[in-house]
């Protein structure tokens, strides 16, 4: 038996379950939330998911959570024993979602190292008061109060054997679900349970608390006890918690049995009771004739810490572990220098010797790219992750912010599996979160009065849809509000100095849309807490470039509007083109190439101010020479000497003069210094096979600029 324990190991373990448990909960709480009630089965889940976490956080001695959730524990114990008629639904959920609020925001205290000292005091009034009105129905309908749901605070204790007349004596297993989490911190609260009426208590395994391994043997042969304790069997089996367990054998021994039982358990010297030498031998001879007794189970003896062989008709378990993502991203970077030394190998200048044989290293070389780049595609499917849980917030934000504004609404959620690499997960939260939640304040009509008149439907709807398509993915929040008035921006970016005093037919409808995207430009009229002020879509914009994404809105007005997120798959090795200009080398994404082309000085068109446009198939484009923008010397001035490379990027297009083409290649994207980022059109470099930097163009940058230029 484990005598004291450390709880720093078993803390990432606790962050991480009940981080699964509270958005299994949310989950719950917002499907149903427009339900009449909760049905049995959400009953039984959301009190197991309570008991899970008060039992956890009352291991590892966080006590306001565990105060909490015992709380909103004994209230769907009272639901679950009583049936009670008329309970405040929506007053229901609005509790449970406080309690997840207030775990999740000690959650993150503890995950950035700091302490979970949150005050629980409100909340667990809130919840007496909800739970007393709970119980005075209960009483007017004439119904049997259930007997009280106890809990006792954990304290420390020592067990220690002291047989006496009226002792009974236990063997008990338990045997969870193959899916239960954490099974050893289910196993030590079975023995903590006990604690009260255990006059000697021996379990195996016995490293409960000191071996997360020790979780998985339970799961799989089951976890096994011994009790020595004067209390009956039905009185100890109804302290067990059984929640999570699929199987409770419980068995009573003879004092001579749990004697002989002990040794098992690695107490061969310790005896309930003293007893004749040869009344022991004769006990033992017995015992050996009658054998096991149908219920029994033989717990073989193991060291601490060494984990059991599972015997052949166990079930099969899958195999999964948790990695830290700290080690993820190195692995990361360790695949992303092994592409460059791919690079650089297989680029050498020693291969270009003229007559050199090399048709074993193309061999070996072929192979050795094949390895690469499957390593490569292994590592990155192992970092990425299902929007499931972005997406999850979603629904929480369309919840809260529709209550407070007054509107029906319901949310479409189309394409959650859709996987995406982690850091990108990190980027678009929050601008994801920003369109949600324009699209419930702006899109849908302040009235739903407003909507039947022109035939809708009274309840608003928004749709959450995520796709993936040609290696990007593509995320979208529509909709059936009032859509978008063109004039209104137009004249609104007038007002505001935004746009130069050019009539509306030059601008195109996605033009205009982009209004919206400007800073300091709002269509509200009054600032509220979620809109008015003007700063937001600029700042989503901006997150996403962060990123080498983009934006594309359209809206029809009275039909509705439709935001759409356009994101690379990841954002650690890209496809990209290796172009010169003079003797510094550049790379673009292949991605944002539309084309290459050679043009003449005849198409190319000299404003009085000193930008150049090309004229290509009737349409006009920005032109810059990359040469005169970087100040490179040794670079080709005369147009049709050099090629034109055609750049898209949200729609826009913009031609680049470059020398030549050198190669396409996978490219591992490093950050730039400080005082490189400055300078507009660069987003990071990459290293080459020979041993060169190249800078990797940012196409948003360039446009920007150019536009600012002219």
């Amino acid at each position: 038996m484990a005598e004291e324990f450390n709880t720093d190991s078993m803390l990432d373990m606790f962050l991480y379950e009940s981080g699964q448990l509270l958005e299994k909960l949310e989950g719950i709480i917002l499907e149903k939330q427009d339900a009449d009630c909760f049905d049995d089965s959400d009953i039984n889940e959301i009190f197991r998911v309570m008991h899970t976490i008060k039992g956890s956080s009352g291991v590892l001695m966080y006590e306001n959570i565990t105060k909490v959730t015992h709380k909103l524990e004994d209230v769907f114990y009272y639901l679950r024993e009583s049936h009670p008629d008329d309970v405040p639904h929506m007053e229901l959920v609005e509790k449970v979602l406080a309690v997840s609020d207030f775990v999740t925001g000690e959650l993150d205290k503890l995950k950035s190292g700091e302490t979970p000292d949150g005050d629980e005091k409100q909340l667990v009034e809130d919840l007496d008061e909800f739970l007393s009105r709970l119980k005075g129905e209960i009483k007017k309908q004439g119904i049997e109060m259930p007997q009280a749901n106890r809990h006792v605070e954990p304290t420390q204790f020592y067990i220690t054997p002291v047989a006496g007349d009226d002792s009974h004596f236990y063997r008990i297993s338990i045997h969870y679900r193959s899916d239960t989490q954490m099974s050893n911190l289910r196993a030590y609260s079975a023995t903590y349970a006990l604690k009260e009426v255990a006059e000697d208590l021996l379990y195996t395994p016995d490293d409960i608390l000191s071996n997360e391994a020790s979780a998985d043997v339970i799961v799989a042969e089951g976890f096994h006890m011994l009790l020595q304790t004067k209390s009956s069997k039905e009185e100890v089996i109804a302290l067990i918690d059984s929640s999570e367990a699929e199987e409770i054998n419980f068995d009573e021994l003879t004092k001579e049995e749990y004697g002989n039982a002990l040794g098992e358990f690695g107490r061969e010297d310790a005896m309930p009771a003293a007893q004749p030498a040869e009344a022991a031998k004769a006990d033992d001879k017995e015992a050996k004739k009658e054998g096991p007794k149908p219920g029994d189970y033989v717990v073989k003896t193991k060291e601490a810490g060494k984990g059991k062989t599972l015997a052949k008709n166990q079930p099969k378990q899958q195999s999964i572990i948790s990695v830290n993502v700290e080690k993820m991203d190195a692995l990361m970077d360790l695949i992303g220098e092994l592409v460059i030394a791919e690079a650089v190998v297989l680029q050498n200048p020693d291969l270009k010797v003229p007559g050199l044989e090399l048709s074993n290293f193309q061999k070996a070389s072929g192979q050795l790219s094949k390895i690469t780049t499957e390593l490569q595609e292994v590592i990155m499917s192992m970092r990425m992750m299902p929007l499931t849980n972005v997406f999850q917030k979603m629904r929480r934000i369309v919840f809260d912010v529709s209550r407070k504004l007054g509107k029906d609404i319901e949310l479409e959620v189309i394409g959650e599996n859709t996987e995406v690499d982690k850091n990108i997960i990190e980027h678009i939260t929050d601008p994801l979160m920003h369109l949600v939640r324009n699209s419930v304040d702006h899109g849908i009509e302040e009235n739903a009065a407003d909507r039947t008149s022109i035939g809708k439907p009274a309840k608003g709807k928004i749709t959450l849809e995520a796709k993936n398509e040609g290696g990007k993915v593509y995320i979208s929040v529509k909709d059936d509000g009032k859509g978008l008035n063109k004039e209104k921006l137009y004249q609104k970016a007038l007002e505001k100095g935004v746009i130069e005093n050019k009539p509306m037919n030059e601008f195109s409808d996605k033009e205009i849309f982009r209004f919206i995207t400007l800073p300091g430009f709002s269509t509200k009229e009054e600032v509220t807490e979620y809109s008015g002020r003007g700063v937001g879509m600029d700042v989503v914009v901006k997150n996403i470039q962060t990123i080498s994404g983009r934006l594309d809105i359209s809206s029809v007005e009275f039909e509705g509007s439709e935001m759409t997120l356009v994101i690379p798959l990841t954002l650690a090795i890209i496809n990209g083109i290796v172009v010169q200009v003079g003797n510094s080398p550049f790379v673009i994404e292949t991605a944002s190439i539309k084309e290459f082309v050679r043009v003449g000085e005849d198409d190319l068109i000299h404003e009085p101010s000193g930008e150049e446009y090309i004229v290509l198939r009737g349409e006009c484009y920005p032109f810059i020479r990359l040469n005169e923008k970087y100040d490179l010397p040794d670079s080709i001035n005369k147009i049709e000497e050099g090629i034109i490379v055609v750049l898209e990027h949200e729609g826009s297009q913009v031609c680049v003069l470059i020398d030549k083409l050198l190669q396409e290649q996978e490219i591992v994207v490093k950050p730039i210094p400080s005082y490189v980022r400055k300078v507009k059109g660069l987003s990071g470099c990459t290293q080459l096979g020979d041993g060169s930097i190249a800078l990797i163009l940012d196409i948003a940058g360039l446009l920007m600029h150019d536009g600012e230029r002219r």
